[in-house]
């Protein structure tokens, strides 16, 4: 699972239409333009609970679903986790008081429904067209698609919040009242519309893996290989670490890319081979929480990220790369090999 071993190569990106004007607007306030109610304190993360021979079979499962998905990327994927996209996503789950799980979820969930979704549209308005009536239906359906993103984006949200149902779970009347105090006039026939769409074009295969799983799981497995640091610090850590990541995610993996060929210009053959290593959650696992703990204690990183590829199988030099990217973006710290 080294970079070597995906030939590093990163696609190039198309980015997607998404009401980019309407997304910046909502950003720029101080305050999101609704009120939420506030629940009880989401129940602590706590670690040493499960018994070692269930955390092996999850992360061994875990590790065999990354591998399928690796193998089965479309080249599209990760265009539609913009920034802007992202930081909405994330100021959201936290106005409505949601568990970090549900935020990155939402954000895999939503760039894998709209890549999925964009073909599908394409594809039912093209067909038996003559070449101006497909440049019409096209241009009409992408305006429709601009219109809907919001709504699409939302209710990747509200599906999210519902598979972590111990938490708390988004109502469509918060939804509704934020969409109006943002200026988009749909009612909640056309957010259960919404929300049907994303399920029924995922072919309800909603319970997609986020880097935070992968994580949370390492974590675990490095308590019980006897690592000396409080995991739930290394674990506050990583949440903040990740989230960054999230929002920097093409300045890190550009350096990861430029490291693993050594040049400052990757061809495009390159960039289109790194994809795989842009969508590695248990890569960018191992990264996280060797740059966490970096953060936390310095002279533990070494041992954690020799911890870490042990129980992954991924090289010391693989996870050293992507723990370095991260933290010169993330922090502007510059790491050395020893």
């Amino acid at each position: 699972m080294s970079l070597n071993e995906y030939n590093h190569g990163v696609v190039k990106r198309k980015t997607g239409n998404t009401n980019t004007d309407n997304i910046n607007k909502m950003l720029k306030m101080n305050w999101l333009p609704f009120k939420t109610k506030r629940f009880p304190q989401i129940p602590c993360t706590m670690f040493g609970i499960a018994p070692f021979n269930m955390l092996e079979d999850i992360l061994v499962n875990l590790a065999e679903k990354n591998e399928q998905v690796l193998e089965n990327l479309s080249v599209h994927a990760g265009c539609f986790k913009q920034p802007k996209v992202i930081e909405l996503i994330f100021m959201l789950t936290e106005q409505w008081c949601q568990d970090s799980s549900t935020k990155y979820q939402a954000v895999e969930l939503l760039d894998r429904f709209m890549i999925i979704y964009v073909k599908q549209l394409y594809r039912s308005s093209t067909e038996n067209k003559n070449l101006m009536e497909i440049k019409e239906a096209w241009t009409s359906a992408k305006a429709s698609l601009c219109e809907k993103f919001i709504l699409y984006l939302l209710s990747c949200i509200q599906i999210t919040s519902k598979m972590n149902f111990h938490y708390h779970i988004i109502s469509s009347n918060a939804v509704i009242q934020f969409l109006r105090s943002a200026g988009y006039p749909y009612k909640k026939t056309e957010l259960l519309q919404s929300e049907m769409t994303v399920l029924k074009t995922l072919d309800f295969h909603i319970n997609i893996q986020s880097p935070f799983t992968f994580v949370e799981m390492l974590l675990e497995v490095l308590g019980y290989n006897g690592c000396s640091l409080q995991l739930k610090q290394v674990y506050d850590m990583c949440v903040k670490v990740l989230d960054l990541v999230y929002l920097l995610r093409n300045p890190i993996y550009d350096t990861v890319l430029k490291s693993a060929v050594e040049l400052s210009t990757p061809s495009s053959t390159q960039r289109s081979k790194f994809l795989a290593v842009k969508e590695d959650f248990m890569l960018l696992g191992t990264g996280v929480i060797t740059a966490s703990t970096f953060m936390i204690n310095e002279n533990s990183c070494k041992q954690v990220l020799e911890h870490l590829s042990n129980i992954t199988g991924i090289s010391v030099d693989s996870i050293f790369e992507m723990c370095s990217a991260i933290l010169k973006h993330c922090t502007g710290v510059t790491l050395t090999k020893q």
